[in-house]
């Protein structure tokens, strides 16, 4: 690694996008979800894109290669390390390679010189995390620190991560506001988020890395995971299987569909806040953290009805109790994020969930 690190100015990537300057951007955790749409349209904007991925088995890898696919990037069958352009854009490179692998992030940073670095790789679901504590530990704690750890030795100008709503943990007050307590984890996943966020602050404080956090919320859309609840539960009822509903049905979430969280995600690396001035005073501590979701919490049991209607199905329920690790509510409050940034989601539950059953009937890879 290089020795010291002169301090990047604070924020000094607001506007560039609509200044016309393309930026050079690195996307962990490129096979997922939210990384694959981020990927994509950074890279419809002409951006200079590496999206790298692990591409574990935590769930169905197929989904994972499907993403790729239709980004332009046939991953199947490539050796670890190995870099790959897209068919579709020429400015999109993609390479398997895992955040605990130091050495091999090092000489990527080192030769790349990111702009901007949009973290979203990380081990995720909560039930999982109380069967398999080390991979947690593994991703979301080492992972994260050999990246901000790069940062530091590699300036970038902005560094983008994902945390989530689960830091909150059984948060009775709503809706959530960044300002509430959150060091009262009900799951390691939630420990090891909280955990991003400290460590981003301190590294923020000590080297002046610009970070912004996104406490995410309970996301849904088409390409989305298959252990969450829209995937589940499109399944169970188009099969003919019961669903099964946890705490007797009586929880709610802030479901977020996921074109508005993409929209909120580039205002971010983007740095288009509406005043044309970036959220962060003077002498401040360069970090911010964000609550990103909806805003309406849905019940449990209305979620699964508009399910229902989607496809034109009825539910076969199994009320189980609540799940170890599990919370009864989210609720996001996400006015700092509209204040500074302008997000304001806009899609419906009903027309979010029409969406999704859409894609799952005719491009779900699962199916095929």
């Amino acid at each position: 690694m290089t020795g010291g690190r002169s301090k990047v100015p604070v924020w000094t990537i607001s506007g560039l996008v609509e200044k016309g300057f393309e930026m050079k951007i690195l996307v962990t955790g490129a096979a997922g979800f939210i990384g694959y749409y981020i990927g994509r349209r950074l890279a419809e904007e002409g951006h200079d894109v590496v999206g790298i991925d692990s591409i574990n088995d935590y769930y169905d890898v197929r989904m994972k290669y499907g993403r790729l696919s239709c980004i332009g990037v046939g991953a199947e069958n490539a050796a670890y390390g190995e870099q790959l352009t897209s068919r579709r854009f020429g400015n999109y490179r993609f390479v398997r390679l895992q955040l605990e692998d130091r050495e091999a992030l090092q000489r990527m940073f080192a030769e790349e010189r990111f702009d901007v670095v949009c973290n979203l790789a990380a081990q995720a679901g909560v039930r999982y995390s109380i069967e398999n504590p080390y991979a947690y530990i593994d991703s979301n704690i080492v992972g994260f620190i050999n990246l901000l750890e790069c940062c530091r030795h590699y300036p970038v100008r902005h560094l983008v991560y994902a945390s989530s709503s689960s830091v909150y943990g059984a948060n009775a007050k709503v809706p959530f506001s960044e300002d509430d307590r959150t060091d009262n984890p009900v799951s390691l996943y939630a420990a090891t988020k909280k955990s991003g966020e400290l460590m981003a602050h301190c590294y923020s404080k000590l080297y002046g890395i610009a970070s912004t956090g996104l406490r995410f919320f309970t996301v849904y859309g088409p390409w989305g995971r298959p252990d969450m609840a829209p995937m589940l539960f499109a399944d169970a009822i188009s099969q003919g299987r019961p669903i099964k509903v946890f705490n007797g049905g009586d929880l709610s979430r802030d479901f977020t569909y996921i074109d508005d969280i993409i929209e909120g995600l580039h205002r971010v690396i983007a740095g288009t806040a509406p005043s044309g001035e970036v959220p962060c005073k003077s002498g401040e501590v360069p970090c911010k953290i964000y609550n990103i979701g909806c805003s309406e919490p849905v019940r449990l049991m209305d979620f699964i009805r508009t399910m229902e209607q989607a496809l034109g199905r009825r539910a076969e329920m199994v009320m189980l109790p609540m799940q170890a690790g599990d919370v009864y509510q989210t609720y996001a409050d996400t006015s700092h994020l509209e204040h500074d940034y302008g997000y304001r989601p806009s899609i419906r539950l009903e027309d979010g969930i029409r969406r999704f059953v859409e894609w799952y009937r005719t491009e779900n890879p699962l199916n095929r």
